[in-house]
């Protein structure tokens, strides 16, 4: 037998640290370390004569055919082999060996899972999961898993190279692992895998609920000898375990490794556990965004909303998540009001709205969150007390006992209050929790999501308020003293924008008369006298023709001036007002009382289509006029009238025959050929070119009666305002034409033939409206406090902007037509609280410009 160096132990003999000093062929310490080389591979000389028949052995551990009690190191090497290194040695050599036996097992499983999971959902037949979910079903179930498998055999390839060489004593295998997690494929193969893994237990576990096909699946492979009844979760959760196991191995190693001769583990093993204990800690966030996203899910999928009302809340956005949940209880009503018991609920702030739920559970183990209270949108949420003093109730103890009965118990609860922005009496929410600290943390989720949200509005608005006028236009305010110069225009009532000669300008109605300005200056002059006009229009030139035509509604007159003149008059260049007046047409005969009237564009056509009221009447008269452009043979220069003329108009030539709306009918909605009379019951669809011809009323809920879906959207109508209709765009999939029916308090969809559809459902505002606008794929709901932006296909509420008196004043008629509107300035001194007027713009994308120098050779000798 050949005799075996007992000392020094092989640990030190496997150092590699000359390589450092190079340029030092006669250091001393060069030299014991060359000494202690060939020590080293003497020694493992000595220990593979001695196990020689270890081979064998080590060749089945890893092709996987060993037993288990024989998968360790000291079953493959000789007793006096392991004598002879040292009890520390052999401590270390066998924690290597678990580094070898870990891998491969951990490749094994990830094998497994491709073999054996994958391939089967793929090749079952008839198919467990639907062919055109299944590629999609398999990315969010199993991620990236096979980056991560490709990674590691190779991995496993090259540790096995080295125990093939050199067992039974390894001198290192951190140098493999370090070239392993330098590589950049290899940590974004991870970061990836586990930043999706929660989402990926999430689908797995949904699939088992709702899919007996794959529960059967599941169980029927446990049996395969590679899966040894462990489920799913259990492999599809190892590429996350991997690595802080891994982790806890090489301390293990690198705390054996003696640090006496400088082995080369004593510096390239902090370094690994300096690299994989950052990336850990860099993957936690992912991991708990995803989490937060199963709990999010988890949430939406529990949710139980009112039947019939329609809530769209975006929840596949990507941004969407869970900020803030627990329990709140609230005092509960009766039939008489509020009574002191209390209820208990669950909030759950989301990153966009809050959620108040009554939840269920179920005997199968699923919860139902039924919704108490409409979701509140975070656009209206506002705080009110978070710092009132605890309240004391009574409470009887849980035991059902004779004696237990006249006892209570006391406890203290904190008190906080929410409130709709919209709503403040009538959705106004006082909650309880069981102490102050609790009280604290959901102030500040509220505090913090609400500084995000609002942000990430600002940010992203698709609609800004860009102001006109904010200083002309004055009502008396609460300053105590007015400026005695001070001319205070009143309230304004109406507005309408115009292009002449290439200059745009802004018209205003108030209640001192119209005035007309340069678009973009405050430069206003006062071109009518008439108060308080209802509402304004211009028709300048349309293409080619020109219509030269500026009509006022006021005191139930219908009145026609040239816009050229207005436009000169704005500027100055009209010395008298009586030129202006020389310019007069009515539209509407002289004693014809106009309650409302609407500019129409159909096809080529300009009109004009007004109601006209009469005493005794129980109906409106509907009139229609078109427009004639100044080349029409039949435009002549106005003649000379005072105001109670009543000549023939030649610009306004009566078109049809007139028709009749019901008394109530107030307003007039334009849709592509023909238009909505908005009135008390619902809204007459008639066709301007022919108001004699037959006409619909929407919504139909004539079905009321024998529909419980059409008869609960009756009752959500039944006391709403009609404010008009919105065609929306022809759906791609469906070929369908749907209509919204736009009322003040909600919103429903209905067929072209005035059917109510999408199963009668109806959508509820977050605050009343007195009016709408509507452009492209975006409705504007306006109230005096915000302007309620919303998706026209899906009712999602977009943007939100808030303000005080705010009212529409005009609608625009076209997509390029901003939407006027007026509100409250900012302004308030002693000339007066200043009106606003603003015009609805869409915002686009801010492109980023390269400058240019001003001296473009003085850098270029300078290549960067």
């Amino acid at each position: 037998m050949p005799t075996i160096h007992a000392q020094p132990s092989s640990t030190s003999l496997a150092s590699t640290v000359s390589s450092y000093y190079q340029d030092h062929d006669s250091d001393p310490y060069e030299m014991m370390y060359d000494n202690y080389d060939r020590e080293a591979q003497d020694l493992s000389q000595e220990l593979s004569n001695l196990s020689l028949n270890s081979e064998e052995g080590l060749r089945r551990f890893q092709a996987g055919q060993l037993s288990e009690a024989d998968q360790a190191w000291h079953r493959l090497v000789p007793a006096e082999a392991q004598e002879a290194l040292g009890e520390r040695e052999v401590q270390r050599q066998s924690v290597i060996f678990e580094v070898f036996k870990a891998e491969r097992e951990y490749v094994a499983d990830l094998e497994t899972i491709e073999d054996v999971f994958i391939k089967g959902l793929e090749e079952a037949s008839p198919p467990i999961i639907p062919p055109q979910h299944l590629r999609t079903f398999i990315d969010e179930v199993f991620g990236n898993l096979n980056h991560v498998l490709s990674q590691h055999q190779r991995l496993l390839a090259e540790l096995f190279a080295r125990q093939r060489e050199q067992h039974p004593l390894v001198q290192t295998v951190s140098d493999i692992i370090l070239d392993a997690v330098l590589k950049t494929d290899f940590r974004s193969a991870y970061e990836a895998y586990i930043k999706h893994y929660p989402l990926s237990e999430s689908f797995h576990r949904t699939e088992l609920r709702r899919n007996v096909s794959y529960r059967r699946f599941m169980e029927s492979i446990s049996s395969d000898p590679r899966v040894r009844k462990r489920d799913l979760i259990t492999f599809i959760s190892r590429p996350v375990t991997r690595l802080p196991r891994l982790n806890l191995v090489l301390e293990q190693i690198l705390k054996l490794t003696d640090k006496e001769y400088g082995h080369e583990d004593l510096d390239i093993l902090p370094l690994i556990l300096s690299i994989l204990g950052d990336f850990i800690k860099s993957t936690q966030p992912g991991i708990e965004a995803a989490e937060s996203k199963v709990k999010f899910w988890a949430l939406c999928e529990s949710l139980m909303f009112q039947k019939g009302e329609i809530i769209e809340m975006d929840f596949y956005d990507d941004s969407r998540t869970i900020v803030y949940s627990g329990s709140l209880s609230r005092m509960g009503r009766s039939e008489s009001g509020w009574s002191a018991q209390m209820v208990d609920l669950t909030g759950s702030l989301l990153d966009h709205y809050f959620l108040l739920t009554r939840d269920e559970k179920k005997a199968n183990g699923t919860v139902q969150r039924h919704l108490v209270s409409r979701p509140l949108s975070l656009s209206y949420l506002r705080l009110g007390s978070f710092t009132s003093p605890p309240e004391v109730r009574k409470t009887k103890p849980d035991d059902n006992s004779l004696r237990d009965s006249f006892r209570t118990n006391t406890i203290s609860l904190y008190p906080f209050t929410i409130f709709h922005a919209s709503g403040k009496a009538s959705r106004r929410y006082t909650f309880y929790v069981a102490s102050d600290g609790i009280r604290k943390r959901w102030h500040s989720a509220f505090v913090n999501a609400l500084g995000v949200y609002k942000a990430r509005q600002d940010g992203n608005m698709l609609f800004y308020p860009r102001s006109l006028t904010d200083r002309f236009f004055r009502v008396r305010g609460l300053q105590a003293t007015i400026n005695a110069n001070a001319r205070l225009s009143g309230r304004i009532t109406s507005s309408a924008s115009f292009t002449l000669g290439g200059k745009r300008f802004l018209a205003v109605g108030c209640q001192t008369g119209i005035y007309v300005s340069a678009f973009g200056l405050e430069e206003f002059r006062r071109v009518f006298t008439h108060s308080n006009p209802t509402a304004l229009t211009a028709i300048g030139i349309v293409g080619s023709k020109a219509y030269n035509k500026f009509i006022i509604h006021v005191d139930g007159s219908l009145l026609s001036y040239s816009l050229d003149v207005v436009a000169q008059a704005a500027l100055g260049q009209i010395p008298t007002s009586k030129a202006i007046t020389d310019t007069m047409e009515r539209v509407a005969k002289y004693d014809a009382n106009v309650a409302f009237f609407k500019h129409l564009k159909i096809g080529e056509r300009q009109l004009i289509m007004f109601s006209v009221k009469k005493r005794l009447q129980s109906t409106l008269d509907l009139h229609v006029v078109e427009v004639m452009h100044l080349g029409h043979i039949s435009v002549t220069t106005p003649k000379k009238s005072n105001s109670n003329s009543s000549h023939k108009n030649s610009s306004f030539k009566p078109f049809g025959t007139v028709g009749y709306v019901p008394r109530d009918a107030f307003d007039i909605c334009p849709l592509i050929k023909t238009v909505g009379i908005c009135t008390e019951k619902g809204i007459v669809i008639v066709d301007p070119t022919n108001l004699g011809a037959r006409f619909l009323v929407v919504p139909d809920l004539s079905e009321s009666s024998a529909s419980p879906t059409v008869h609960a959207l009756k009752s959500r109508l039944d006391h709403a305002k009609p404010l008009g209709l919105v065609s929306l765009p022809t759906n791609p999939q469906t070929g369908d034409n749907e209509v919204l029916v736009v009322y003040d308090s909600a919103g429903c969809y209905v067929t072209r033939q005035g059917k109510p559809c999408r199963s009668a459902g109806f959508i509820k505002w977050e605050t009343k409206a007195t009016a709408f606008a509507h452009r492209g794929h975006h409705v504007f709901l306006f109230s005096p406090q915000f302007i309620e932006i919303r998706d026209v296909i899906s009712g999602r509420i977009v943007q939100v902007i808030e303000g005080v008196d705010i009212r529409m004043l005009d609608p625009g008629r076209g997509s390029n037509d901003g939407v006027l509107l007026a509100m409250k300035g900012s302004k308030d001194d002693e000339d007066g609280t200043s009106e606003q007027v603003a015009e609805l713009s869409e915002t686009s994308d801010l492109s980023v410009s390269t400058p240019v120098s001003a001296f473009p050779t003085v850098w270029d000798e300078w290549d960067m």
